[in-house]
This record gives structure tokens, C-alpha cells and sequence, in this order.
């Protein structure tokens, strides 16, 4: 609006008020009514009362913060003794330490179901929550997901519980007004003011499914799992990090996206798990020397790099090169955000991916399915004369990948533990090792292993290709 505008409104703002009767100049009313228009004049009005000039967020506030509570976290750790006062005072063993942490939470139905952030209640002895009007109930985890940093409580209510309606989803837009809810440093509920500052941030790396809503509204310690409600007192997302170098808020504050958060309530409200869907694509975002290579106008959507072979990525046609421009009409710019919409459907639904593929438009219905486990992990501990006894090994598949926090493209034989003392201790093997080669033998299985190791039981020379960190690793043993 520009400054001529703005007289004209201040204007007839201080009649109003005054009870002026005077017409403003003719020149400047129609300015004014000029750009009102442009500006789009349905969402726009002159106040015409005292009342309207002091507009307060107090409406909103009023049916928002019954719903969000405190959430109180006791853990109890161990921690050793040092060894010099064991020996001198007599202290053996470990000692127990109390820990507890502040966060907060959003009742989201009135049977006592909470929604709040994960590392609020990791590792968690005692769940207490304290409400707005500062009744306290025990509550009990119904889901903790690391993956998305969502967990939903429960507590038990004879009365039902005030709630926050559900924003709908996709509906916040940058610029926005929003407010954030919360208990920060333990002061005590507190609400700060901002706007919706960017949408789809995908760089923070906070969870697995990094895609969050950006506000400048003040978020610090203790807001973690608190609300952001929009103006028609909705909530949009559960606060979930801050960026900052001092650790109180730099106005940049991110919050989990309400079609996440409902995915979570809804698996804890029916069955009780999250199962989380696997496209079972590679995607990468779109530079812009690939967005040139593949005739793009501007770099967009993202890239199928690799596809995994029967996911359901592969049963529903897409193909290697194919650009991902939107999923259910929601548009992506990278993998993380085309991986976030995959996840937010529940498994047995349809998700529609829009894609170009040589330079023409195609709509494709994605599946929506669970990473597979096949082959079985098969867990075994290798066993005789050779450089892997004592090691314990499993087949890799994108289901147990995933429970690994693996790469789920990743196959063959990978080992999870080594015995100490053992052969395969000896030989520096590890963790994490996945098995390549042994005996100049190609390992896929663990029948493989086995297999090889049995038939090579007399043998005393023993080639063997690891991969450790992304490194191949070839080595000759010999026993």
C-alpha cells in the first residue's frame, strides 16, 4: 500500500474513532479505494471502530492454549564411579542419576490423546503432563518415532479435554500469521507472535523425513512440541528445533507440518504402530546442469536416479531419469520432499505422482507399501577355523536396512556384532562390515558365507574384499 493510501486510511481511522463526521478529500478517498481493490479488497477493510484499531490476538489465544500443555520427563542413567573413590570410600558399581527435561505438547483428542516431540520424551522413566489449567496426569507413551521426532501420549480423563482443531493440510502459506505455544525455559506457558517465514525446508536434518514449516515466531528450549496455530486458532505444526549459536531464539524456528502429525495420531489412535512406506527410488534434486542436460527451463522437481527392483516405485512404471514434479497435486523440489508426501499416506493407499519423461507429462498411481524384508536376515554366528568365527552376520533387505538405519539400497551380507577374543576380532573386523568376497567367491547370503567357510575348512590362506564406510577394503589372511 502506498503512502498516499495509508494517509487516507490513517484518516478515516481517527474520524471514526473521534466521531469526525468530515469527508476526507475527494482525490485521497479514491486512491485509496484504487489500491484497496488492487490489494484485493475481500480481506481487506478499514476499521470503523475504536475496537477495530486495538485487534488482539487474545480471540485466538483464548481457544488455543487450554489445548497445549507442559510435558515433564524423568530419566534415570548410570554413570560410573571414578575408580580412585570406589577404591577409597568404598562406592562400587554404577550410580543412578535423575534427569529430567521440560517440553511441551498438543492435546489433539479429548479422550487425553497428546501429541509432542519425540526427544521430549526419549529414554523417559516418568511421563507427568500438566495442563493450562494446571490439573496433572500421568501419561503413558502410545508412539515414540525417531524417524519423524513425533511421539503421542496418552493420559487418563473422566471429563473430556479441550483440543486443537486440525489445520488443513497444504493450507499455511508463507506470510502468514501464526502464533507459537509453548512453556520455553520453564517459565511457564508462554505465545509469541510471528509469520509462516518459508515452507518445504528440507536442509535442517533434524528427522528422516526432513520437511518442516519455518517461522520467525520465537521458539526456545522447552517450546519443543508445542503448538503453531494459525489464525483461526488451527494447528498447523508441533514446534520441533530452533536455528541457533547461542541456544535461545534467532527467529528461525521450525515446526513439524500437520500432515505428518496427523499421520502419527492416526497410527497411534488405530493400530498402534507406525509403519512408514518405502518408495524404493533414489531421487536427487535437480541442478540446474541436469535441469539443462534434460531440456528443463529451470531446474524442478526431482530426479530417479535408481529404483529399487519390485518396490513399489517399480510396480507403478516409474523409470530411471523420470523427474518428479508433484505428488497428490503438491509440488516437490527435492527427494526429501518427495520422500516427506510418500510417508505422510498410510500403507494400502494411492498416492499420484506427477512426472515428465522425455519431455512429455505422465501421472502415475503409486502403491503405497512397506520396505520388503527379503531375504530374511537369517542372523548366524560363523563358526570354526576361519577369519570370520565369531562374527554374527545377516542378509541386508530394504526392511531390516531400514531398522539398521542403513542405506536400503544397500545388499548382500552385512556383520552386526564381533565376540571378542574371536578370530574375527583379531582380523579388525567390525560392525557395520558388509562382506564382499571370501575365497575369491562373490558373498550374497549368508548361506554363501556358510557355505564357503565350511568348504574352505582346512584351508589356510583366506582372500577377503570388506566394504567399511564406503570403502572396499581387500586383504589376504592368513592363519
Amino acid at each position: 500500500m502506498n503512502r498516499i493510501a495509508i494517509i487516507a486510511l490513517t484518516s478515516l481511522v481517527f474520524a471514526s474513532a473521534c466521531g469526525a463526521q468530515e469527508t476526507p478529500d475527494n482525490s485521497l478517498a479514491d486512491e485509496a479505494a484504487r489500491t484497496e481493490t488492487l490489494a484485493d479488497a475481500d480481506f481487506r477493510e478499514v476499521p470503523s471502530s475504536q475496537a477495530q484499531v486495538m485487534l488482539s490476538y487474545a480471540p485466538v489465544v483464548r481457544e488455543a492454549a487450554p489445548a497445549v500443555v507442559n510435558v515433564y520427563s524423568t530419566r534415570v542413567t548410570q554413570r560410573r564411579m571414578d575408580p580412585f573413590f570406589e577404591r577409597f570410600f568404598g562406592q562400587q558399581g554404577p550410580q543412578n542419576d535423575v534427569q529430567q527435561s521440560l517440553g511441551s505438547g498438543v492435546i489433539v483428542d479429548p479422550s487425553g490423546i497428546i501429541v509432542t516431540n519425540n526427544h521430549v520424551v526419549a529414554q523417559a522413566t516418568e511421563l507427568r503432563v500438566v495442563l493450562n489449567d494446571r490439573r496433572e496426569f500421568e501419561a503413558e507413551i502410545l508412539i515414540a518415532d525417531d524417524r519423524t521426532d513425533l511421539a503421542v501420549l496418552r493420559v487418563i480423563t473422566d471429563e473430556p479435554l479441550p483440543t486443537l482443531p486440525y489445520a488443513q493440510a497444504g493450507a499455511a502459506q508463507i506470510g502468514d500469521l501464526v502464533l507459537a505455544i509453548g512453556n520455553p525455559f520453564g517459565v511457564g506457558q508462554t505465545v509469541t507472535s510471528g509469520i509462516v517465514s518459508a515452507l518445504a525446508r528440507t536442509e535442517v536434518g533434524v528427522t528422516d523425513f526432513a520437511f518442516f514449516i519455518q517461522t520467525d515466531a520465537a521458539i526456545n528450549p522447552g517450546n519443543s512440541g508445542g503448538a503453531l496455530v494459525n489464525m483461526d486458532g488451527q494447528l498447523i505444526g508441533v514446534n520441533s528445533a530452533i536455528y541457533s549459536r547461542s541456544g535461545g531464539s534467532n527467529g528461525i524456528g521450525f515446526a513439524i507440518p500437520i500432515e505428518m502429525v496427523r499421520r502419527v495420531v492416526d497410527a497411534a489412535m488405530t493400530d498402534g504402530e507406525l509403519i512408514q512406506p518405502w518408495l524404493g527410488a533414489r531421487l536427487q534434486t535437480v541442478t540446474g546442469s541436469i535441469a539443462d542436460s534434460l531440456g528443463l527451463d529451470r531446474p524442478q522437481g526431482a530426479l530417479v536416479a535408481d529404483i529399487y527392483p519390485g518396490s513399489a516405485a517399480m510396480s507403478a512404471g516409474l523409470e530411471q531419469g523420470d523427474i518428479v514434479l508433484s505428488i497428490d497435486d503438491v509440488a516437490v523440489n527435492d527427494g526429501a520432499g518427495a520422500n516427506f508426501r510418500y510417508a505422510t499416506r498410510a500403507i494400502g493407499e494411492t498416492a499420484t505422482f506427477s512426472v515428465i519423461r522425455d519431455g512429455d507429462r505422465l501421472d502415475l498411481s503409486v502403491p503405497v507399501r512397506i520396505a520388503p524384508s527379503d531375504p530374511d536376515p537369517a542372523r548366524q554366528v560363523v563358526e570354526g577355523r576361519n577369519p570370520l568365527a565369531g562374527a554374527e552376520i545377516a542378509n541386508l533387505s530394504p526392511g531390516f536396512n531400514d531398522e539398521l538405519g542403513i542405506d536400503p539400497f544397500a545388499r548382500g551380507v552385512i556383520v552386526l556384532a564381533v565376540q571378542r577374543g574371536s578370530a574375527a576380532d583379531y582380523f579388525g573386523l567390525r560392525p557395520g562390515d558388509r562382506v564382499l568376497m571370501l575365497q575369491d567367491q562373490r558373498m550374497d547370503t549368508v548361506d554363501d558365507v556358510i557355505d564357503t567357510v565350511n568348504d574352505a575348512a582346512d584351508a589356510k590362506s583366506w582372500p577377503i574384499a570388506i566394504e567399511r564406510r564406503g570403502q572396499r577394503v581387500e586383504r589376504t589372511l592368513q592363519l
